[in-house]
Order: C-alpha cells, then structure tokens, then sequence
C-alpha cells in the first residue's frame, strides 16, 4: 500500500451483539483520543472500522460487501479496519482476498489499533489476533462520553463449547476483568451521564473476583457494590448460562432494588436429545425450575431467551419441544435463529443437516408464538405507571423514547414545557400496546 495522509475523521460500524456496540465505542474513544472526530452523517470518513460479528452464516461475506461499496468508484476511499470476531477467525484470507484492508484487528487487540493506524499511514498492512489476557481494558483511555443507558463489559470468553458456536474460538477463554477496575469504570460512566449500566459478558454471570476487602465474590457482589454508586439508578446484565445462575444471584433479583426485573436467559431448544448434542448443560426440566426460582424470587420478572431451530438432527417432534417451553414460559422478548453451521466447530460436522426450507417453516411457527406472547405481555403492562429512562427523542415532535423497567421500549408525548428530557426518569402511565413497543402517558 502507499503512503496516505492521516485520517482526520472516522467512523466505527458494529455488527451482532451488545459487546460489538460496548467495543465500538471503546474504539471510538480511542479515536477521539488521537484527535480523530466521527464523520457527520451522510458524509465520508477517512477511516471506517467494520467491527463485525461472527456468529451467524455468511457473515464475512457481508464485510466484503460492506468494503466493496466503501471503496467502489472512489479515487482516494478510506482506510478500512477489519475488527472483531471475523477478523480473529479470517484475519489472514481478508488480507488476501481484498487489498482494500489496511488493518484487521480482533477483539482482544483493538487497542492497538493506534500503532497499528500509524503503519497503515505509512503504507504497511497488519494483523494482529493476539489474545493477551484482559490486557486492552487496561490500555484503553478514560470514559468520555455516555447516554443515559451505557454498556460495561465484565467478562469476556466462554468455556461452555456449544458445538454450534465460535465464540471460545474468536473470543477466547473466559476471564474476569478486576473488580477495581470495573468499579472505577461504572463510576467514571455515571459522572459522565449514565443512569444505567448493563454488565456484559458472553457467560456474564461467570464473573468472578475479589472484592475491596479480599473476599471472593460473584457477579451478585459486584451487583451490590455497584447499587451502592448513588447516582445510578439502574442495573442490568446480559447475556447469562443455566449453568452459572447461582443462590447469591437469585436473591439479588429479589433484594436490590436497583436490578431491573428482566432476565435474559438462553435455552437454545426444548428437547432434551438436542440440548445434549448441542453441549448445554441444562434440560429443559431443570431450565423451567431456575426460571420459577427467579420469578420466585421477583414475580415481576420479564423473561427473555435465545432460540435455534433446525439444529442437526432436529426432528418435527423435538421442535414440537421447543413450542412446548415458549408455552410454558411465556417470554416478554427472544431472539430466534435458524441454525447456521459455523466452520470449525463440532455441529458443522454433523449428519442430518436440516433442510432450509423446513427451517424456514419452523423458524416462522416458532417466531408467531413468540410474537404472541410479547404482544400479551405488553397488553398485560397496560395500565402500569412506571418509570421510563428517557433515552432519545421519537419519530414526531414533542415524542420522547425510553426503556421501562422491563426493558420494553415506550413512547410518550410529554407538555411542550417544563417535561422530560433525555436521561430523566419520567414517571408514565403505559397505555397502548404495540407489537415489541408500548405508547405511553406522561403522569
């Protein structure tokens, strides 16, 4: 490559999950640090980072289009990083395949990404795929800005190995960031504005750590130290393993006030054979009675899960199965995927690969309960007054959108003076349901 000038502005594109969103933006941050600015909207960046997800099918294929229109009928395009999980499984074959990439980045060496900006300047390619432990969070610049509602990433890995998933592959063993480090982040985000703060992590509730005081502690102690911050008034966390859901955690949901009543809590299937193939550790019996623990524990719990349907081998009756759990759950939000075979990992393998269209069919059958049963639950909200974190503005003047305690998205219409504003816990009666959203009346 030849020499170019330094970037001037940039832009951070996240795909797939809510820790691609927290890494965006620690880049962005990095960034601004350098005395990059983001580019405004609608215009071009002099560097664009595709921080990309890896865990559905053809998903590098996507980068390749996504870099295809950056560069296409531009004389000078943009300097283009290829980031996260895609980067740290392909890092190599997009460095062949497309000579558009300057650098390809992932997801436990982004704050790199500096030095390795300065070798692209200069004209050379990199690729750095390392994965040092917990070392990034440590060489990443102070918080700098943040919404109402803000992302901290705890955990990071998996140990689990599900055979249908890459993440142990492209993210690594699990690790814990420190306990003192995570204080100190949560801290710096509410100074800087949030109000809420989701923990992350692939198996989130595997967080482990020692305390101020020495003392071995689960994600439900951090929880507690962190309601003790003033300031924040929201807590959450996602996305968890049946495995890791322990007594201390459990309690936690009926005693802190602070921890939003919403759990997401993936079961993946409904039969048990499949459970078994596909390396999880539960059975949908044992599932069903750590949910009614939780609910136990705080009745108003909102439940949300993960789906896949037309795992290898997946008979009508064993997805018959995974209809029968949606039943007895009743899940307030899901997500839902047709299985898609990852390379490397076990179920890729597999016989009895599952037609497209009979996953076609089953994904839509099993998507329709869902659907059912997220529209009764915000029917069941109506009524409610409650407290919504204003977190932007709507589509219509004067319209406000937030996130109530259950996570669902509401929107209200608030007096031309003296109302809401963004960041303000607005006290609204829920009155209308609609699909995955509510509208709402400022009390």
């Amino acid at each position: 490559m030849r020499k170019t000038a330094s970037p001037k502005t940039y832009r951070v594109e996240s795909f797939g999950c809510q820790m691609n969103v927290y890494d965006g933006e620690r880049m962005a941050e990095m960034f601004d640090h350098q005395g990059i600015t983001p580019a405004a909207e609608g215009e071009d960046a002099d560097l664009v980072v595709l921080n990309t997800c890896h865990i559905r099918e053809k998903a590098s294929e996507k980068v390749y289009s996504r870099i295809g229109r950056l560069t296409k009928g531009r004389q000078n395009p943009p300097l283009i990083a290829v980031a996260g999980c895609v980067a740290q499984a392909e890092g190599d074959e997009i460095m062949a395949r497309s000579d558009a990439v300057s650098m390809v980045v992932g997801p436990q060496a982004y704050h790199r990404l500096p030095a390795m900006l300065e070798r692209a300047v200069d004209g050379h390619r990199t690729t750095d795929t390392d994965m040092p432990a917990d070392a990034k969070f440590a060489a990443l610049p102070s918080r700098r800005k943040s919404g109402p509602s803000a992302f901290l990433t705890i955990q990071e890995g998996c140990d689990k190995f599900c055979t249908y998933c890459v993440v142990p592959y492209t993210r690594g063993a699990e690790i814990s960031r420190p306990y003192s480090a995570l204080v100190d982040e949560a801290k710096k985000l509410v100074e800087i504005g949030a109000k809420e703060i989701t923990l992350l992590g692939q198996n989130v509730s595997a967080w482990t750590g020692e305390d101020a005081k020495g003392r071995a502690i689960g994600m439900a102690g951090l929880i507690r130290a962190l309601a003790e911050i003033q300031e924040l008034v929201r807590i959450r966390y996602m996305t968890s393993h049946p495995a890791d859901m322990d007594d201390a955690l459990i309690e936690a949901h009926g005693d802190i006030a602070k921890l939003m009543p919403f759990l997401h809590l993936p079961v993946q299937a409904g039969n048990d054979r499949v459970l078994k193939a596909m390396n999880r550790s539960h059975t949908a019996e044992s599932y069903l009675k750590l949910l009614e623990r939780f609910r136990t524990a705080r009745p108003d719990l909102a439940l949300s899960g993960d789906f896949i349907v037309g795992f290898p081998g997946e008979t009508d009756a064993e997805f018959e199965d995974t209809l029968k759990i949606v039943d007895a759950v009743g899940y307030a939000q899901a997500y839902s995927f047709k299985y898609s075979p990852r390379p490397g990992t076990p179920a890729a393998a597999m016989e009895d690969q599952v037609a497209p269209e009979v996953m076609d069919e089953r994904l839509q059958r099993l998507q329709a309960r869902l659907g059912r049963d997220q529209l009764a639950f915000n029917a069941a909200s109506v009524g409610k007054i409650c407290e919504v974190l204003v977190e932007r503005q709507g589509k219509y003047p004067g319209q406000l959108l937030g996130k109530s305690p259950w996570l669902q998205s509401v929107h209200f219409t608030g007096p031309k003076a003296g109302g809401a504003a963004i960041g303000d816990l607005a006290t609204v009666e829920l009155v209308e349901p609609m699909g995955s959203s509510l509208g709402g009346r400022l009390v």
